[in-house]
């Protein structure tokens, strides 16, 4: 009962809190939600790392934030203060970099651990920081805050739709993806069910930011959603996936009702690429 009152209440607040944000706020290429991102994707790379550790691929909390917040950062210079694209690749290499002379003056003992660090620093260079900047990208898109509000409106109502889903319905048909067996079919069902409504009502009450000259509108809607919404449900799996490799229920508890930040924007950070392409696929 304590998790269910945290999760709805997490709901009830973060929700307006997300619109007003990007509604509200979109100075500077919506720089808000970009240093939004940039935060969530450092946390989570930080529990990435200590994630990877229970692997024996050492790399401290601290340096990981700093790698997962790399791609965020690199890529809001180039959206909000229109810095060179270039900048983009650049941070990369530097991050990657870091990992080829980081161990070179170290003892034997530290040495040992080079691969290891090297491999699970490129990780978090690319998970979950990477994906999220993709959220960074559509501040650039005529419209931006639709679609980043409609972005997260496809994900959040996912989420919640399979919880409840589950929660009703989920009895008889769990335990069939192993990385997951809490999972439902009924709470699959349901997430992208609530996805499609959601890709739906953008295509037709906001047809200024969703109009397609190539797709009819309702099947441009549903494709939306439906593609989307699985995007979510995968990440989510995906992460379930890596937790359950190294016996862990949550990577964190900085989010109440929800675990840690990393259990939180799974979906979102495997969403988001698959939600960009496909924006400019039906409608760009």
């Amino acid at each position: 009962m304590k998790k269910l009152i945290e999760r709805v209440l997490l709901f009830v607040i973060g929700l307006p809190l997300v619109i007003g944000i990007v509604v509200l706020l979109p100075y500077k290429r919506h720089l808000a939600v970009n240093l939004l991102v940039i935060i969530l994707s450092a946390l989570g790379a930080g529990e990435f790392a200590e994630l990877l550790r229970k692997k024996n691929n050492p790399l401290g909390w601290f340096e990981a934030a700093i790698l997962g917040a790399v791609g965020p950062v690199a890529v809001t210079l180039a959206v909000s203060f229109d810095c060179n694209e270039n900048i983009i690749p650049g941070m990369f290499m530097l991050g990657a970099s870091w990992f080829l002379i980081s161990r070179i003056f170290v003892g034997e003992e530290k040495l040992q651990e080079a691969a290891g660090r090297a491999a699970a620093g490129c990780a978090v260079l690319i998970y979950p920081g990477l994906f999220m900047a993709w959220i960074i990208q559509m501040s650039r898109l005529a419209h931006a805050d639709m679609v980043i509000l409609m972005f997260l409106l496809i994900v959040m109502a996912n989420d919640s739709a399979a919880w409840a889903a589950g929660m009703l319905w989920g009895k008889g048909n769990q335990g069939i993806i192993h990385a997951s067996p809490h999972k439902s079919v009924a709470g699959f069902i349901g997430g992208l069910t609530a996805s499609i409504i959601v890709g739906l009502g953008a295509v037709f009450f906001i047809p200024e930011a969703f109009s397609s000259s190539h797709f009819p509108a309702a099947g441009a809607g549903i494709l939306l959603g439906l593609v989307s919404g699985t995007a979510a449900c995968l990440g989510d799996l995906g992460e379930s996936a890596l937790k359950r490799s190294v016996n862990m229920k949550d990577s964190g508890s900085l989010m109440p009702g929800r675990g840690g930040v990393l259990d939180s924007i799974d979906s979102i950070s495997l969403a988001a690429p698959v939600y960009y392409a496909l924006y400019w696929v039906l409608f760009g």
